[in-house]
């Protein structure tokens, strides 16, 4: 049968439902048990003959003679065993009333959610069961749920009806587990330093702390435009720190209008967090810690396969000079040749991506991440020339270079930090630099930000400042990015 039929078919179910005096759509539920718990605590519920009610979801029914056996699913599981919420109902023609039972036979479909009352046993193969005395609709699905077995094959369908995929893919829902356990496990490793957790601004009058294209909107209220944040309140932690919190962080959503590739999305959650009265070499120690509490919390070990790359958290991190590396794969100094030589030796290699115009600053960033495509990390990148990174302290030993470090894992860069910049009158010379490559077309270079620098004027202490988005857990998982959303952006479709 077709979707549309079988769709035709579960409304005349819904209308029988209906006068038979059964509620399709209750508003409440007598559950008073998960399955996960009524498994967990199965051999005392049946030793004790104590009626249960339990709902879920039909995903699977079938009979024979004067039986039928559902499997409910309700999604829960058992703290103590981590059992998962799956349990099998059994209606017996003689244990039931005998209306029920043909209500159940012809109106109750896979994709339903039930309600079952009755008492936990045995079947004769040994399979922990519920004897339903009793059942009711909570909702009557007219849509029917693909077969477990097969589940969802198309991609594109699988993320637009992710629900759908979720419930069939127990890998996939367990991943989600693991994702929120990631989350938590960063916070916890905050928090058990002393870090507070803020919230800052995600619409703001001027996008800072990243170089990226925001999204644009009109905030009606004040007849101004916004924008949304490219960052988790980078500008804005840090004049927390300026208001006297030396340790903060944010996990919260991010939104660039960028293009999309595996490992990027225009909105995406990030942590970033920054502490007073440290530097980035301080800050190198806590990433490091960080990364191997995160595999360590979330997954139990610390190797993984990454794109093709073994990558071992508790090993040494390698320490990779930006400069070096240029000056040994390219032959070019990147401080000190000219922009020509830069955007020659990106040409070469066929790095400078069409619509951009070229100059030094992206020939050299292309030339860089060409040579990071084979880094497969853990590893520190430090050494960056001063002209990518308007926002980092300059190095006392060298100020053509900033003290800031990427962490390089699996060829591609996994989080970013520095010693932040709190020189207000350094600070507006490179905004101005900045501004001036806005000026000649460059839509990722950052804004002037006059509130900040006004703000830096009052006094800011040094500090180490860190940011890492999901796709460290993308890359945990060896998945790409839009696989490890919920509910990834999808162009919609003309339902009409």
């Amino acid at each position: 049968m077709s979707e549309i039929e079988i769709r035709a078919e579960r409304l005349k179910k819904l209308e029988k439902l209906k006068s038979a005096g059964m509620e399709a759509y209750p508003a409440d539920s007598h559950r008073d048990i998960s399955i996960a718990d009524t498994l967990a605590t199965f051999d005392e519920l049946e030793k004790s003959a104590k009626k249960i009610h339990i709902g879920g979801r039909i995903m699977s029914k079938r009979g024979q003679g004067g039986i039928i056996f559902a499997d409910l699913f309700d999604g829960s599981t058992a703290l103590t065993t981590g059992g998962t919420g799956r349990m099998q109902a059994v209606l017996q023609k003689t244990e039931i009333d005998e209306a029920l039972y043909n209500l159940f036979t012809e109106c109750a479909d896979t994709g339903d959610f039930i309600e079952v009352s009755g008492k936990a046993f045995k079947t004769k193969r040994g399979e922990r069961s519920i004897q339903v005395e009793k059942w009711r609709m909570l909702s009557k699905s007219l849509l029917p749920i693909p077969d477990e077995w097969f589940g969802l094959k198309d991609e594109e369908k699988r993320l637009r009806e992710r629900e759908i995929d979720l419930l069939l893919t127990a890998d996939l829902r367990e991943m989600f587990v693991r994702k929120a356990r990631f989350w938590s496990a960063c916070r916890k490793f905050l928090e058990a330093r002393d870090f507070l957790e803020v919230e800052t601004p995600v619409l703001e009058t001027s996008p800072g702390g990243a170089e990226a294209r925001p999204f644009i909107t009109h905030h009606n209220a004040l007849d101004i435009d916004v924008y949304l944040r490219i960052s988790a309140g980078e500008l804005w932690q840090k004049r927390l720190l300026i208001a006297g919190f030396p340790k903060t962080f944010e996990i919260g959503r991010i939104f660039r209008n960028e293009g999309q590739s595996r490992e990027h999305l225009q909105d995406y959650t990030q942590v970033e967090f920054y502490q007073a009265y440290s530097d980035y070499r301080e800050g190198m120690k806590l990433v490091q810690e960080l990364y191997r509490h995160l595999a360590h919390e979330v997954y139990k070990k610390y190797t993984f396969t990454i794109n093709e790359h073994e990558v071992d958290f508790a090993n040494d991190w390698e320490t990779i000079d930006f400069r070096d590396a240029i000056k040994k794969h390219f032959g070019i100094d990147p401080i000190t040749c000219s922009a020509k030589e830069a955007i020659d030796s990106a040409r070469e290699e066929k790095l400078l991506p069409a619509g951009v115009e070229p100059n030094k600053e992206r020939a050299i960033d292309q030339l860089w991440k060409h040579i990071r495509k084979g880094i497969a990390g853990p590893a520190f990148l430090v050494g960056v020339p001063i002209f990518l990174e308007p926002l980092a302290k300059r190095s006392p030993e060298n100020p053509d270079v900033v003290e800031r470090f990427q962490v390089i894992i699996a060829g591609s860069e996994v989080g970013k930090g520095f010693s932040e910049l709190n020189d207000p009158i350094d600070q507006r010379k490179r905004f101005e630099d900045q501004q001036k490559l806005r000026d000649k077309g460059d839509e990722e270079a950052q804004r002037m930000d006059l509130d900040y620098v006004r703000a830096m004027e009052y006094g800011m202490p040094p500090a180490f400042g860190f940011g890492v988005s999901e796709r460290l857990f993308a890359f945990l998982e060896n998945k790409a990015v839009h696989e490890v959303q919920l509910f990834p952006l999808l162009r919609p479709l003309d339902r009409d």
